[in-house]
């Protein structure tokens, strides 16, 4: 089809998958959902909280099925990690751990409008410490700095390395963990600390051999390259609990709030670097 207009007014369409820049995905989702189609938004929403609230109420009340693609939490291993912590296996939750380095720095071009590393690459991170959690973090406190990079970044406005701690009213924390470049490839890592036990999800290799021999043992397989690889089996599980959500008619599992919520705590993290202090979310909520 040759236009967006064209997809919304088609009743051969039952949904939209919205992948397009992000500045336009709160109003294609605002026409989505005025033409009656279920949506699947790609993170974030739009970089401004202002004007996700401002889509929040367009589109309140709709009963049809809109979720964002924080694809992580479809990864096999974190989802794991998620279970075990709601299943009581590693006992009351006291810690979340989640790391994200990306292997490489991303073009001069995409960083420009990206809207910086925390709404653009810990908004992923947000979101997975929020689903682990089971608890929203009630303040934050982030540190960034231009370490692989530094002129780059400087003349972004940005940071390319990145520390995030937050806590919930109950006491339990969340650290993130980013940069945006490793040396030993893609580091997507996720832990869960209780007060009987340990849940980690690792990276993700091509396989898992070891050569050992006389004084050495080494892993074979890299890393995998990036987040196409390694999260191929999620990207697939995300679209099937969309489609089962469009099938339905049930809520998605990943919703509207979720992407809401996310970038509410990246504006906190914003906030507490440029004022070096803990933030209170209620303060940017």
């Amino acid at each position: 089809m040759e236009s967006a207009a064209a997809i919304f007014a088609s009743p051969e369409v039952d949904a939209v998958l919205i992948a397009t820049a992000t500045d336009t995905h709160a109003d294609l989702l605002e026409h989505a959902v005025a033409a009656g189609k279920p949506v699947l938004c790609e993170k974030p929403i739009d970089l401004s909280l202002a004007r996700v609230n401002q889509c929040a109420a367009v589109i309140r009340g709709t009963p049809l099925p809109i979720q964002i693609g924080f694809v992580r939490r479809f990864d096999p291993g974190h989802k794991a990690v998620h279970d075990a912590v709601r299943t009581g296996d590693i006992g009351e939750l006291h810690q979340v751990i989640v790391t994200s380095r990306d292997p490489g720095l991303a073009p001069e071009g995409y960083l420009k409008v990206s809207g910086g590393i925390l709404r653009d690459m810990t908004i992923h991170d947000f979101d997975m410490a929020r689903f682990i959690l089971g608890e929203e973090p009630v303040d934050v406190f982030a540190t960034g700095s231009r370490l692989v990079s530094p002129a780059l970044m400087e003349g972004l406005g940005d940071y390319d390395t990145v520390t995030v701690a937050m806590t919930t009213a109950s006491g339990k924390q969340a650290i993130i963990i980013n940069s945006r470049e490793a040396a030993y490839g893609y580091d997507q890592r996720v832990e869960a600390f209780g007060s009987k036990g340990l849940a980690v999800s690792e990276n993700r290799r091509p396989h898992h051999m070891t050569l050992s021999g006389r004084g050495f043992t080494e892993t074979a397989a890299p890393l995998l390259d990036f987040f196409i690889e390694r999260y191929t089996e999620a990207f697939e599980a995300e679209i099937t609990a969309f489609a089962q959500a469009v099938e339905t008619g049930q809520p998605a599992v990943v919703g509207f709030e979720d992407g809401r919520l996310a970038l509410v705590l990246a504006e906190a993290a914003i906030k507490s670097i440029a004022e070096r202090r803990v933030v209170e979310v209620t303060e940017v909520a």
